[in-house]
């Protein structure tokens, strides 16, 4: 069809050319950064955490996500560096008065504000739209913008007051150079907090080694009941100039001992009365002949 009645074609028409590449709109990717949770893509509300690398989420879809990581999410592989709650950081935001929330455009009558965010600056006031560059500190979890930090340069927190360095400035939402630093730093401290766990383990096995060896030590020393100091020394003095063969004669001699001293029944013990004796089970009182012992019985009524 076409080409008739005089019609004059142009050349878009008849030759295609190479498709244009779609443009993403400026105003949706911040809206989806901003406002929108990165794992689960539901709108940001409170409690909201940020990762390491700067990305905003709801504190219940993380946790969702570390219970089960088996489930098939979608932008699953934006949260694989995410081991737990330990990495991440609650925010401590600062609400936007001129904000009126979800239902001041539900009839559809009025001019919805894509740039209005819920969040602003406390020193500062700028809104947190994506528009202007911002941060937190992984030691309060305040957020900032970045021309706040630069105007008033402290090392205090302009909201709570806790002390801060550099290192501690992570960028929220930032560029892939600012990612791919944030990403070094994580990285450098993980390796950092592996060394120290390694150390600390080998500290605790270098400690328990002399330890035993002490107990065992002590477990070889054996005792001879009745020996007085004196005696002792006299037998180590002996066994010092006899040699080999004087040791291995009072090793001897201390284990018939003390084997003596085990084998001994109470009831040899002439010193004991008759009444403490019956409290042992070798006293022959305690002893039954097989008439007065019962027969074995089970708990349910089967004889086999």
């Amino acid at each position: 069809m076409g080409c008739d009645g005089g019609t004059i074609p142009k050349r878009h028409e008849l030759v295609k050319g190479p498709k244009k590449v779609e443009k993403v709109d400026k105003n949706a990717e911040l809206a989806a950064k901003w406002k929108y949770c990165a794992l689960s893509q539901e709108k940001l509300r409170r409690p909201i955490v940020a990762c390491e690398l700067g990305r905003l989420y709801n504190k219940d879809a993380v946790i969702e996500y570390l219970l089960d990581k088996s489930a098939e999410r979608p932008n699953s592989e934006v949260a694989v560096h995410i081991r737990g709650m330990k990495d991440m950081k609650e925010l401590n935001l600062t609400d936007n008065p001129e904000w009126e929330g979800e239902r001041r455009n539900a009839k559809g009558d009025r001019y919805e504000d894509m740039h209005c965010a819920m969040f602003i600056c406390p020193v500062v006031g700028l809104e947190m739209n994506g528009k202007h560059r911002f941060c937190y500190l992984q030691t309060c979890g305040c957020v900032f913008s970045d021309r706040a930090l630069k105007e008033v340069k402290t090392e205090i927190c302009h909201k709570c007051g806790d002390p801060f360095q550099e290192e501690d400035i992570v960028v929220l939402n930032g560029t892939k150079e600012d990612v791919e630093k944030l990403r070094g730093k994580m990285e450098e401290k993980r390796a950092k907090a592996k060394a120290k766990k390694s150390k600390k383990s080998k500290a605790a096995e270098t400690v328990s080694k002399p330890s035993d060896s002490k107990d065992d030590t002590s477990s070889l020393q054996v005792h001879v009941p009745g020996s007085s100091s004196t005696q002792n020394g006299s037998a180590s003095s002996q066994s010092a100039v006899a040699g080999p063969s004087g040791s291995s004669s009072s090793s001897k001699e201390a284990k018939s001992s003390t084997s003596t001293a085990t084998k001994r029944s109470i009831q040899h013990m002439d010193e004991k009365s008759e009444a403490f004796k019956s409290l042992f089970t070798t006293h022959s009182s305690a002893k039954r002949t097989k008439e007065q012992t019962s027969n074995w019985v089970t708990h349910t009524p089967y004889h086999f």
